[in-house]
C-alpha cells in the first residue's frame, strides 16, 4: 500500500509546520491549509486524491465542524479531528457529524501517529477484503464498506462499521469493551476507555431508525453482544 496523501487543517503555524515536517519525515504525503474555506475547497478540487484528513475543531472562518459536515456529504475519507474540547457532549457532536476519531491538545506525536496506523491498517484491510457477513436481516458487504438492515442501507463512520464488523464476526459471542477498543482502536491507543460506548450509542441509534436498535445489547460489567432478531 502505498504511503497515505494527508491533508492537515491547522491555523497555529507552529504546530502545524512542526506535524507537516513530522509526518512527511515518516513518509507521508501532507497538504496543509489555515482555514476552514480552503480546506474544504482544496478537499473538493482534490477528494479523489486524500486519504485522510487531520482536522482542528476552532478555525478561522468556516470551524472543523462546520467543514467535517460538508466532506461528509460528498466523501467517507477518514477524519481525524483535533481539538482541545473533552466533553462527552462534544465528542458526541463530532461522532454525529462523522469523525472517525479525535485527539486532544496538546498531544504527543508519538499518539497522533498512533491513530493514523490504526487508519492505515482499516484501509489496507478493506482493500484486500471482499468477504460479506450476513446475520439476522443484517448484510455487511467490506469491501464497499456498506450496511443493509432489513434491506435498508445505513451509513456508518468507519469507527461504526468497524464495531460492527467485529460483533458481526461472532455473533452472540460477547465482546469485552476492552477487546473491542483494540481491535478497533488498536493496542497503542491512548485516549478514553469510554470511547466504546459512545460509539455503541450511536450504532444503535441508526439501527434505531430500521428497527433493528435491539440486536446490539448490552451485558452489564462486561461488554457487547451481536443477538435476537428484529420484527418482520
Amino acid at each position: 500500500m502505498e504511503p497515505l496523501n494527508l491533508l492537515l487543517v491547522e491555523d497555529e503555524e507552529s504546530l502545524a509546520s512542526f506535524i507537516q515536517s513530522e509526518l512527511q519525515f515518516e513518509g507521508y504525503q501532507t497538504s496543509w491549509e489555515t482555514n476552514g474555506e480552503s480546506a474544504l475547497e482544496t478537499f473538493l478540487q482534490q477528494k479523489d486524491q486524500f486519504d485522510l484528513i487531520l482536522l482542528d475543531w476552532m478555525l478561522p472562518g468556516l470551524d472543523g465542524i462546520t467543514v467535517a459536515r460538508r466532506i461528509r456529504k460528498v466523501s467517507k475519507v477518514p477524519i481525524i479531528m483535533m481539538t482541545a474540547r473533552t466533553q462527552t457532549t462534544d465528542i458526541v457532536t463530532g461522532l454525529d457529524t462523522g469523525l472517525d476519531d479525535y485527539i486532544t491538545k496538546p498531544f504527543e506525536i508519538e499518539e497522533l501517529f498512533a491513530r493514523i496506523r490504526v487508519i492505515e491498517r482499516r484501509l489496507q484491510e478493506q482493500s484486500e477484503d471482499s468477504n460479506v457477513l450476513e446475520y439476522q436481516g443484517i448484510k455487511m458487504d467490506l469491501a464497499r464498506h456498506q450496511v443493509l438492515v432489513k434491506n435498508e442501507s445505513i451509513e456508518l463512520t468507519p469507527k461504526e462499521f468497524g464495531i460492527l464488523y467485529q460483533l458481526m464476526r461472532e455473533p452472540e459471542v460477547v465482546k469485552k469493551r476492552d477487546e473491542l477498543l483494540n481491535e478497533v482502536w488498536g493496542y497503542d491507543y491512548f485516549g478514553q476507555t469510554n470511547v466504546v460506548d459512545v460509539y455503541i450509542r450511536t450504532l444503535r441509534n441508526k439501527f434505531k431508525e430500521v428497527g433493528a436498535e435491539d440486536l446490539i445489547q448490552t451485558v452489564r460489567g462486561v461488554g457487547y453482544v451481536l443477538r435476537g432478531s428484529y420484527e418482520n
